[in-house]
């Protein structure tokens, strides 16, 4: 039985193929279109599961849909109607597309399905809506390892929901209680995102990597004004300060007068006073987070936890969660934002509709979220050969030496291997490389490659068997959804004047001995490889480790700032030529920057990528 789940409409459309239970694939739409954020029908990864599959349009049992487009329409409407006459120019900016698109979802996806397959709309199978915290749900819960476990959905809105509570147990969800629009722990972030001058829906892991370079001093202004904040973890907020609701952006001059000033433009320099803003929100939504676990926990009596929705990837927020021992154990699905919605959708109609018995595996039934399309010899070669790319064709063994050897003498590798990442984070199939040991590492990285902001952190790939030698970590992390610190011994005590810095100013104080991971407050976002999962990546650090004794690669995703991460063999070489990067590993092929063809050194091409 072949099941697709569909997410698209509203950001990061993607699509999902359950087969009889597995999970066969998965992808975003932005990998193929290059729209970062591709809101669209997703007819390119629909194409890519269906081929994946062996599959044709015929062959699908049902086409799953991540929400309920009408009730979403109705709490548009409700939303409106409350706040009448304000919000009048966002009503009208809202009502065409609604009354020409949306609010004719089903027919508008049958007539998508209907062309992409060649078929008439009357042969297309069934069309089922999923709810979106349903599906955020089942995303995270039915691949998951645990037989049983509470389930906790946090974004910013889906039909009315913004919290839910689940119990999860064998092939079933039970829905518990919820938070309903407008109040939402994800909005109030993404209001604080838009005051500081990030983009919404986008920009909130800067905001999270902002954070530890400033001190939380606005949080009882925060837990004063704007969200009342109760024992339990449940929350409101006074909608006073916020212009979501009506208007055309997250936060009202009411807002401005609280903390001081207008929102930052984006990128002017950032003060002091944005990276404490970014600290305050940061710790509140940890505390919410943390509170809601303790509810969660004591109410159901269930000792695991599994996490799904836009806020389950602020990791430190999971680090946090999990080490306040409250629960025995957590799983984060690594697609957690509307992406995910796609996969879950399929998996409650395996469950849900057809009550399909659900295995238990000894890790979870992602694949390591590799789920994405992969490429053979033939077709890397055709496509580099296309682009006009000199290279080196070597088996495994010596490649992945190679590589090693490259990495370790401190130069900048682009690494595209196997199939692509399912969900935002890169995992070591379409991932740009480096030395962790490296103090300018992250510097370099930052400006010469991703073209982003100098605070940025980078993230530490380490072999799953030594994390606990470099991190305060006891468990995997395959998905960098887990912030940890680095180990005391690793770590570099600051002098009384570097005790005295402020702000950007502790980005250039080596933390650790590996710098280029560790940041400003002794922590990183931990992905442990598996030999299971990747064993071409689990090799390549090993090799590493055997030449320098350190089991640990900074792991950034290869793209750069204001692009989706690469998905072909050509859009690997497009970015590999663009950047500063040194070497790029494809497959087998081996590209040295030197030997290609283009001129090295102009860089009359960065503008394009200067803003996002």
């Amino acid at each position: 039985m072949n099941i697709l789940g569909i997410s698209a409409y509203y950001h990061d459309s993607a699509v999902a193929l359950v087969q009889s239970g597995t999970i066969v694939a998965a992808a975003q739409e932005e990998r193929f279109s290059r729209k970062k954020h591709d809101a669209r029908f997703p007819r390119h990864a629909l194409g890519y599961c269906l081929d994946a599959a062996g599959l044709s349009l015929a062959d699908i049992d049902d086409v799953v849909f991540y929400d309920k487009p009408l009730v979403k329409f109705e709490r548009l409407l409700e939303t409106y109607l409350a706040y009448a006459p304000h919000g009048l120019r966002s009503f009208m900016a809202a009502m065409p597309v609604w009354l020409k698109e949306k609010l004719y979802l089903k027919s508008t996806l049958k007539q998508e399905l209907a062309a992409l397959g060649g078929v008439a709309e009357k042969d297309l199978p069934p069309l089922l809506f999923a709810q979106h915290h349903q599906s955020h749900a089942a995303s995270a819960f039915y691949p998951s390892p645990f037989e049983e476990a509470a389930v906790l959905c946090l974004d910013g809105v889906g039909e009315w929901a913004t919290t839910t509570v689940w119990r999860g147990r064998g092939n079933r969800l039970e829905p518990l209680w919820e938070i309903d629009f407008p109040h939402s722990l994800g909005l109030l972030y993404s209001a604080f995102t838009y005051y500081t001058g990030f983009k919404v829906n986008s920009g909130e892991y800067k905001l999270m990597g902002l954070a530890p370079y400033g001190e939380p001093r606005y949080v009882d202004l925060i837990l004063h004004h704007l969200i009342d904040l109760k024992d339990d973890g449940t929350f409101r907020l006074d909608m006073q300060y916020f212009n979501y609701c009506t208007g055309l952006t997250m936060t009202n001059k009411r807002f401005d007068r609280l903390f001081g000033g207008a929102p930052r433009t984006a990128e002017t320099d950032l003060t002091q006073r944005e990276m404490d803003i970014a600290a305050s929100i940061q710790k509140v939504t940890e505390e919410v987070v943390l509170r809601l676990g303790k509810t969660i926990r004591q109410e159901t009596g269930i000792e695991r936890l599994c996490l799904a929705g836009g806020v389950a990837l602020n990791c430190v927020a999971n680090g946090e969660l999990l080490r306040s021992g409250v629960f025995k154990d957590i799983w984060i699905q690594p697609a957690a934002g509307d992406a995910g919605g796609a996969l879950g959708a399929a998996l409650v109609a395996w469950y849900d509709k057809y009550d399909r018995p659900r295995p238990l595996t000894a890790g979870d039934c992602m694949f390591g979220s590799y789920l994405g399309p992969d490429y053979p010899a033939d077709e890397i070669r055709r496509q580099l050969e296309a682009a006009g790319a000199r290279y080196e064709e070597l088996d495994e063994v010596t490649l992945v030496e190679r590589v090693a050897d490259l990495l370790a003498a401190q130069q900048v590798v682009g690494w595209h291997q196997g199939r692509m990442e399912f969900g935002p984070r890169a995992l070591g199939a379409r991932s740009i490389l480096g030395d962790p040991r490296a103090p300018k590492m992250q510097s370099v990285m930052n400006l010469k490659i991703k073209y982003r902001e100098s605070f940025r952190p980078f993230a530490p790939s380490v072999l799953a068997e030594r994390v606990g030698d470099y991190f305060e970590l006891d468990r995997p992390s395959p998905y960098m959804l887990l912030v940890a610190p680095v180990t005391e011994q690793l770590r570099i005590a600051m002098t009384p004047e570097q005790e005295r810095l402020f702000g950007i100013d502790r980005l250039n104080v080596s933390r650790s001995r590996l710098p280029a991971i560790t940041h400003v407050d002794y922590s990183a976002r931990i992905q442990t490889v598996h030999r299971e999962t990747n064993p071409r990546y689990h090799a390549l650090l090993t090799r590493f480790n055997d030449k320098t004794g350190c089991a640990v690669l900074v792991n950034t995703s290869f793209n750069v700032r204001g692009e989706p991460v690469v998905c072909t063999p050509a859009d690997a070489y497009r970015c590999f030529m663009r950047t500063g990067m040194d070497y790029l590993a494809v497959g087998n092929f081996l590209l040295a920057k030197a030997s290609q063809p283009a001129p090295v050194g102009d860089d009359s091409w960065k503008q394009e990528f200067a803003l996002d």
